[in-house]
């Protein structure tokens, strides 16, 4: 069974969703009625279980969160702002700003080789498969330019998830099948193929430059108490804050994945469980300050390894160089420029420089299409906003200028 994938480019983003809604616009309801209205729009048709969203956008004076439909089918029970839902490839976000915060403290080099810090039996399992880990380095791995072959590109991982959902899988084994069911896209820096298996080598390296577990690197270099995230963890690698909601359920198709082992994507690829709230405030923090160290790091994760595209991947979208940077993809809808990140099982986060807004959406149906037609619609109304009354946004005294985008 192909699960369909949701790395969705943001470039990609108007394909998707066709006709972003014309009647956000016009309206002249106050902005949140018209983001509740998006919300509550995607869970009429019966498709959508639930789907919160927060918009952090203080140069409209508005800080949005808006939920909508049920977190569990069976109960019906209301879903909440609180809820947490796991974010798949949206931990690739968090897991980049982790090495960047070593980089500004000198703990790793972005250039270092790959072998400085896998364990002998690691790269022995990688070496054998032909990778040159003395050329890979930890950029490759960032940017998805590692030719590290991805173990999620193929049915037989869909399938033995399916046949037991409960399975414990290992970041060993994940990179043996990567191993086994493929050969390298191409030679470090030659080729951009995005790759789950080169960011569970990145978790890898992070636990070596620390000398402590996962869950542990992300504890020390990323900033969630300073910035309230109180409802973000890494699951079952690290105990669950106080007070923390119980997770929303997710589902494919009918099928409700809430008692799936988190181990099928959980170690750097993916992992963690979140809030749109705690996504939204985080996203904005990497861009204005409250995540680095130095403003300059922002523009170090907007940097990329080229490469040369291999074509499209099993979604059928195509895999465009020097889109993806640190973590992060770039792009632009509605004449904004964009910074985001999307998860398998229906989640998004993304940073608008001008005029400084955060965004971030969760749907609890992964196939469905509502996540990227209320981005849409976000953006629409964003965009209309400024177009219409440019004097309503105040000019930022202080604020950080946009990173610059280089390839």
């Amino acid at each position: 069974m192909a699960i369909p994938s949701i790395r969705t480019s943001a470039i990609c983003l108007a394909a998707l969703v066709g006709a972003a809604p014309t009647t956000v616009a016009q309206d002249t309801a106050p902005i949140e009625t018209r983001l509740q209205a998006l919300l509550d729009s995607a869970v009429t048709n019966g498709s959508t279980p639930g789907i919160m969203m927060r918009v952090e956008a203080p140069a409209f004076g508005l800080s949005f969160s808006g939920v909508a439909g049920v977190a569990d089918l069976d109960s019906g029970t209301p879903l909440t702002r609180d809820n947490p839902v796991r974010i798949a490839s949206n931990t690739k976000t968090f897991l980049a700003a982790a090495t960047l915060r070593l980089w500004e403290d000198g703990r790793l080099g972005l250039d270092d080789p790959v072998s400085k810090y896998l364990s002998p039996e690691h790269a022995a399992v990688l070496e054998a498969d032909g990778y040159d880990l003395r050329a890979m380095s930890v950029r490759h791995l960032l940017t998805h330019t590692s030719g590290l072959f991805d173990y999620a590109d193929r049915d037989l991982f869909v399938q033995a998830i399916f046949a037991d959902p409960t399975r414990r899988w290992t970041p060993e084994e994940q990179i043996g099948l990567a191993m086994e069911w493929g050969d390298p896209y191409g030679a470090p820096g030659e080729v951009y193929r995005y790759s789950d298996t080169g960011y569970v080598v990145l978790g890898l390296v992070l636990e070596a430059a620390c000398g402590k577990p996962l869950a542990s690197v992300l504890r020390e270099m990323l900033p969630f108490d300073h910035l309230a995230m109180e409802d973000t963890w890494l699951e079952t690698l690290e105990d669950p804050p106080p007070g923390a909601s119980d997770r929303a359920h997710q589902y494919m198709g009918e099928q409700d994945t809430y008692d799936f082992d988190p181990s099928l994507d959980l170690y750097g690829g993916g992992g963690l469980v979140s809030t749109a709230d705690d996504m939204a405030v985080f996203m904005r923090a990497l861009f204005t300050g409250g995540v680095y160290r130095a403003a300059a790091t922002a523009d170090t994760m907007l940097t990329t390894v080229e490469g040369a595209g291999p074509g499209p991947d099993l979604s059928g979208m195509p895999m465009v160089p020097g889109r993806y940077r640190m973590g992060v993809e770039v792009g632009e809808q509605d004449g904004l420029t964009l910074y985001m990140h999307t998860g398998f099982w229906g989640t998004l986060a993304a940073y608008v420089p001008e005029p400084d807004v955060a965004i971030s959406i969760a749907v609890t149906q992964q196939q469905s299409r509502a996540l990227f037609r209320v981005f849409a619609g976000v953006l629409e109304l964003l965009a209309a906003e400024l177009a219409a009354e440019p004097a309503a946004v105040p000019a930022r005294s202080g604020a950080p200028a946009a990173p610059g985008v280089r390839s």
